[in-house]
């Protein structure tokens, strides 16, 4: 039997568990302890669902605009970044940039004899002979994460000055791995506490000049990237909050999935970093949205655009407001 209830009675039982609700609201002080285990127990939970050795370092601002680390999970191993590493590949032609050396217009040559398979674009064109300009081939590895476009920037950086730039910007672990040919490299190895360390001075524009951190920041934070993972369960104007880079390989100890970026508030202010770097795991051959630890990575990262920390006041925050990148609007030719 259905019971009917009136419009009045209905308004009066609402204020009702409103009051009740309110009693049990927390304070910011609350929400601010709680924001954190949230993100710790999801962690947890889908690390363990996923399989795997997992390497994490993720952090989120004080009031004060200072990153504190909310999950610190053998943050200072050495692992292979794999496609990670690209983040500091273009950090270090940035670098040149910034000194004068070079700039985004230098063009180069894209020989047939340079293009190198697996992601990108430029292994696709199947005629190659186009001259490209350093902004094309860093937007390409940052975006679609091009192979190719790895030995372009090592024509403009060698191996060892790659090397030589991340030290000096104060990083240990943080290499590329030279071979016999001086501008050809592997991505190397990094860990989940300088990736952070790298991630939150491009969003605080303090790894390179402010136009060269806007630049790399407006790539990987452009809605053409990658959505596997953390930005999956995202509106289109989440994922431009998000800016994040994604890498995956194998090694002896069996499949790997990596993923790291920032997360921004509507204004640009940088909250929250992530650095997961997870090995040994199953599933080979699978690079889609359907292996286990990415479908972690996606879980993950909606509780973290869920709960991410208040904007710290402007008085009090460390970090200026970064730049936006341009929303996304569809065009339909023309």
């Amino acid at each position: 039997m259905s019971t009917s209830v009136s419009r009045r009675t209905a308004l009066g039982l609402g204020a009702a568990a409103a009051t009740i609700a309110g009693v049990g609201m927390s304070s910011p002080a609350e929400a601010a302890r709680s924001g954190p285990a949230r993100i710790r127990k999801v962690y947890d939970k889908e690390k363990a669902k996923a399989g795997g050795v997992w390497h994490t370092h993720i952090a989120a601002v004080d009031p004060a605009g200072t990153p504190r680390p909310v999950v610190e999970d053998d943050a200072d191993h050495v692992t292979q970044g794999y496609s990670v590493q690209k983040l500091a590949v273009a950090t270090a032609v940035m670098d040149k940039i910034d000194r004068g050396e070079l700039t985004l217009g230098t063009k180069l040559d894209l020989p047939a004899s340079i293009i190198l398979g697996g992601s990108g674009i430029y292994h696709l064109h199947r005629v190659w002979g186009d001259e490209i300009t350093v902004a094309n081939f860093l937007t390409a590895m940052l975006l679609v994460s091009d192979n190719t476009a790895v030995r372009m920037c090592g024509r403009v950086v060698p191996a060892l000055e790659i090397n030589e730039i991340l030290a000096a910007k104060g990083f240990v672990h943080t290499r590329v791995e030279p071979v016999a040919n001086p501008n050809r490299f592997f991505l190397g190895t990094t860990t989940p506490r300088e990736m952070h360390d790298l991630l939150w001075r491009l969003a605080t524009r303090t790894l390179l000049a402010p136009a060269s951190c806007d630049f790399l920041l407006s790539i990987t934070r452009w809605l053409n990237g990658y959505h596997d993972g953390v930005r999956r369960v995202m509106s289109s104007r989440e994922r431009e909050r998000v800016a994040t880079k994604y890498g995956a390989d194998f090694n002896s100890l069996g499949e790997s999935r990596h993923e790291a970026g920032i997360m921004f508030d509507e204004t640009g202010v940088p909250l929250l970093t992530y650095a997961m770097f997870a090995e040994g795991l199953g599933e080979p051959e699978n690079y889609g949205a359907t292996h286990p630890a990415v479908q972690a990575h996606a879980r993950i990262g909606r509780t973290l655009m869920d709960n991410l920390p208040a904007t710290p006041a402007p008085a009090t925050r460390s970090a200026a407001p970064r730049s936006l990148p341009k929303p996304f609007r569809p065009v339909n030719g023309g």
